[in-house]
């Protein structure tokens, strides 16, 4: 295979603490840092959440305005794609931060259920946070928990609420959501290549099911997702020491299957997204 895998690295989430890994990035200044070095191991995207000084999870705008700035100056060129997870916020505030007009945002266009809670995305709230993301030239990403996901993502690419083409992440493995199934992530594939023929995908996997994703997702073509966020683990006995570390070792199932890996101007290419000098 010839086409270029996009990496992202989803750097810090709302979830993990130094607790669970010491090497989790929480104030604004270890996660520039620490996407630096994930940007220099070959992720092309970043997947952007912001912390409170207590670790919290937060929307808070101006935490991801100076974010932002660290990034466009360590990591140039690199894609900035901002969270509007339903953790870090409710109702609006979950899209208060698209008018800082980062490269990309993420969307989950439906609800499920997550370990501990649901995770609502009511039809009200979704258009409006994809109303934002046209008004500041967003890009968004779909986050796919379930199948259904998949389908309105495409309903909504028909009617002009989302842009073409889309980009959809198949994410697996979250606890009372979609399980890590190979023949399943084939049946996403397949649904989303019928009802949007133009799309692209990723895939990404919750803890151990992280590089078991990475894998399937570099074999079959797609791009694929890493990072702290998802995964604080190498494996069983050792904590991963860095975002780097992880995106090192999703580099190396690309080369495994030679895949070449996307660069920052590919990525941008691909993904319709204006291309820097």
């Amino acid at each position: 295979m010839t086409t270029p895998c996009i990496i992202a690295v989803a750097i810090t989430g709302s979830v993990p603490t130094k607790a669970n890994n010491p090497a989790v990035p929480i104030t604004v200044a270890e996660q520039i840092e620490s996407t630096q070095e994930a940007f220099e191991a070959g992720a092309s995207i970043a997947h952007c959440h912001v912390r409170n000084d207590d670790g919290t999870p937060s929307s808070d705008p101006e935490r991801f305005a100076r974010l932002k700035e660290g990034l466009e100056t360590h990591c140039p060129g690199m894609i900035i794609q901002f969270s509007t997870g339903g953790r870090s916020g409710a109702g609006s505030a979950r899209g208060g931060m698209l008018p800082l007009r980062p490269d990309m945002a993420s969307l989950a266009v439906g609800s499920n259920n997550f370990p501990t809670r649901v995770y609502e995305n009511p039809p009200d709230l979704v258009d409006w946070l994809a109303a934002e993301m046209r008004t500041h030239d967003v890009i968004p990403e779909i986050e796919a928990f379930d199948l259904s996901h998949v389908i309105q993502a495409a309903k909504m690419a028909d009617d002009g609420r989302l842009r073409r083409p889309l980009y959809v992440q198949f994410v697996m493995g979250v606890k009372n959501a979609m399980i890590a199934d190979e023949r399943i992530l084939d049946i996403y594939i397949e649904t989303l290549a019928r009802f949007a023929p133009d799309a692209l995908w990723c895939a990404a996997g919750i803890g151990a099911e992280q590089i078991v994703v990475n894998e399937w997702a570099i074999a079959k073509g797609g791009h694929t997702r890493t990072g702290l966020e998802d995964n604080v683990r190498l494996d069983r006995d050792r904590l991963a020491p860095s975002n780097a570390v992880l995106v090192a070792r999703t580099v190396e199932i690309c080369e495994k299957y030679a895949r070449p890996v996307a660069s920052w101007q590919q990525a941008r290419d691909m993904l319709g997204l204006r291309r820097l000098a």
